[in-house]
């Protein structure tokens, strides 16, 4: 009889115990924090527990005392998104949820420019996108003012300042009027991405060639082919040289070379002969021998 008193009074003690310690087991924390920044959680109750902290590609694990300040060093949580806190005493446990969200200060620029090559003086050719990060990798949403400069060798700029929206911003350039290589910079504060874009002459502009006998050939040649705004075309620019006499027709493709092309052809007279570069045409000689 004893001994039955005995261990109803023990397991009255043990569901007490489990009661008391239920009804004191919490914690308190603030429902934001910043990625990388030191925080702290609250616990209340009595005896010894385990808090898992589980997010986004993190899981913490910490044994703790019920009752004391639960600490965690700078940059223990570094990846923004959405956590759940459990605090387990026995078989009682209490959670809770918080978020981490990104630094507001930029650390990095993913900065895509596009095309990294294209004619000169072209409007809107030139594309830049840039994506903000803090220095956790994390995207930052907040706006924030991001600054696109185009430089030319010849000294020209573009100057673009636009607000971010979800971490991004975007906008579009014109390709400068001198042949080179442009420096393209996007900037957020101190930090910076470049992009180099090369810019190549446009399509010939003011085609004209000569003639003159040579032997029983005509010798024809261009002058230097210059595009619109003055710069040398490209080396490797296919001329077309064409001589029509009588419904009989020559077509002689040549690519510049040092700035200029030369062919020979039949040596008719009163043929008329032309020449152009892509539907750029020059002028057109009747030849007389």
């Amino acid at each position: 009889m004893r001994l039955r008193q005995l261990f109803l009074i023990i397991s009255l003690a043990v569901v007490t115990m489990q009661l008391a310690l239920a009804q004191g087991l919490n914690m308190t924390f603030p429902r934001v924090f910043k990625a990388g920044n030191s925080f702290s959680i609250q616990s209340s109750g009595n005896g010894k527990a385990t808090l898992y902290i589980i997010g986004p590609g993190q899981v913490l694990k910490r044994d703790v005392q019920l009752g004391e300040m639960i600490f965690f060093q700078s940059a223990s949580l570094s990846n923004s998104g959405h956590y759940l806190a459990v605090l387990v005493a026995g078989s009682e446990k209490k959670s809770g949820t918080f978020d981490i969200v990104p630094s507001s200060q930029p650390a990095e620029l993913s900065f895509l420019a596009k095309p990294s090559r294209l004619p000169v003086d072209l409007k809107g050719g030139i594309t830049g996108a840039v994506y903000v990060f803090d220095a956790y990798h994390n995207l930052i949403y907040t706006p924030a003012l991001v600054s696109f400069e185009l430089s030319s060798p010849g000294g020209s700029m573009q100057t673009k300042v636009l607000l971010t929206h979800d971490g991004a911003a975007w906008t579009g350039m014109d390709s400068t009027a001198l042949q080179g290589t442009d420096r393209f910079v996007a900037r957020m504060g101190d930090v910076s991405e470049t992009r180099l874009v090369q810019q190549v002459p446009g399509d010939p502009c003011g085609l004209k060639m000569s003639a003159q006998q040579s032997g029983q050939q005509i010798q024809l040649a261009t002058e230097t082919v210059y595009d619109c705004r003055g710069n040398p075309v490209t080396d490797g620019t296919i001329v077309t040289f064409t001589e029509s006499y009588h419904g009989t027709l020559w077509t002689v493709d040549v690519p510049i070379k040092r700035g200029f092309a030369e062919v020979e052809m039949p040596s008719i007279n009163g043929a008329a002969i032309s020449v152009a570069s892509g539907i750029v045409l020059g002028n057109q000689i009747e030849w007389k021998r």
